[in-house]
């Protein structure tokens, strides 16, 4: 598991654009196969062709194109999409990798490797929604049970490259998102050729996506990096709008919430080289499970001792799940006690388990 950790310092120096020294190369190509970032390094191999390995050159370069023409129909594919659902009075929101192929210059849309598309509707939209995509040729590959908490459909065709996920609401736990409120107050208008979408402000991305990293993939409590989910992080900083600190810190909410956005941020810092307030990345329990993420990379070994402190911060993410206000405006706290056994489980064999795009 995680062969190739010892090149995350490499590989991030590689993503900075900082010059390469001592740089064994096939860990780190195959960590940034393994991290799905290899065709983000198209830049650092433009900068400092002359001075690298030609087959290293050959391969990143070889990988970024065929990149290009996938994401390129990927889009064809989301306008489509879209056209088809405006069709029907719905506007759908773009979610992540959607996100950025709607907002991303033409040229920077082979950098992102990504395998669906992630959009998502209101409520009351969804059943017209997976209407308008039928009638264009999906079929429902996969759908939440009755029972699930989180309403998904996934929906393909055999002559695209990726699956449309249709959400009705955004990434991760409900709860998380009850400080910012609704996803599209957080949106603006936009078009996608033809069709008419909404786009979340880069600071809602952002919030989204380490949401979606450090909980929906739980890797808050396994101690995981996402490189490619960080090198866009990186990337909404640098866009034109650029990252709103303070209006990402409104979002945030609650104990548990902080300490994972803030340790998405000083891994943003420390790996890729991004200036973060230091208000945002100054306290002891998320840098301690930065810490603890950089320790797991290098050593594999140490995860499933680490993960005596997930249930610690359990009892953060118990309270805050569960708690409540009465008409009075008191909050009333969660109980703790120790995870239940088959979370216990589920932890342990997702900590002992290689997982694309982890590390």
């Amino acid at each position: 598991m995680a062969r190739h950790s010892a090149a995350l310092t490499s590989l991030c120096n590689c993503l900075r654009g900082l010059p390469p020294v001592e740089v064994e190369w096939t860990s780190v190509i195959g960590l940034a196969n393994q991290t799905l970032t290899t065709p983000a390094l198209i830049d650092f191999v433009d900068q400092f062709a002359s001075v690298l390995p030609e087959d290293v050159c050959t391969y990143v370069r070889q990988i970024y194109r065929r990149n290009v023409l996938r994401n390129e129909r990927l889009a064809g594919q989301l306008e489509e999409a879209v056209i088809a659902m405006n069709g029907q009075g719905v506007t759908p929101v773009l979610l992540k990798g959607a996100a950025m192929l709607a907002t991303a210059p033409v040229e920077r849309r082979g950098v992102r490797l990504m395998s669906d598309l992630d959009i998502m509707v209101m409520p009351d939209e969804a059943e017209r929604a997976v209407a308008a995509l039928d009638a264009i040729g999906y079929n429902i590959h996969d759908q939440a049970r009755p029972e699930s908490r989180k309403w998904y459909v996934e929906l393909s065709r055999s002559q695209d490259v990726g699956t449309i996920d249709l959400h009705r609401a955004a990434p991760g736990p409900a709860h998380f998102y009850a400080g910012p409120g609704h996803a599209l107050k957080h949106c603006v208008p936009a078009l996608l050729g033809r069709g008419s979408v909404y786009v979340p402000t880069p600071a809602y991305r952002a919030l989204m996506l380490i949401i979606h990293d450090q909980f929906q993939d739980y890797g808050y409590w396994l101690g995981e990096l996402d490189l490619r989910h960080l090198v866009e992080l990186r990337d909404l900083n640098n866009s034109v709008e650029g990252l709103d600190w303070q209006e990402l810190a409104s979002h945030v909410s609650g104990e548990l919430m902080k300490n994972a956005v803030e340790t998405q941020l000083l891994a943003l810092a420390a790996l890729l080289g991004v200036e973060i307030p230091r208000s945002m990345r100054s306290r002891l329990i998320p840098r301690l499970q930065f810490m603890r993420q950089l320790i797991q990379a290098r050593f594999p070994g140490t995860r499933v001792p680490f993960l005596a402190m997930t249930v610690l911060d359990l009892r953060n993410y118990r309270r805050e799940a569960t708690s409540g206000y009465t008409q009075t405006g008191m909050r009333r706290p969660g109980s703790w006690s120790v995870p239940r056994t088959d979370t216990l489980q589920f932890l342990l064999r997702a900590a002992t388990a290689v997982r694309v795009g982890k590390v």
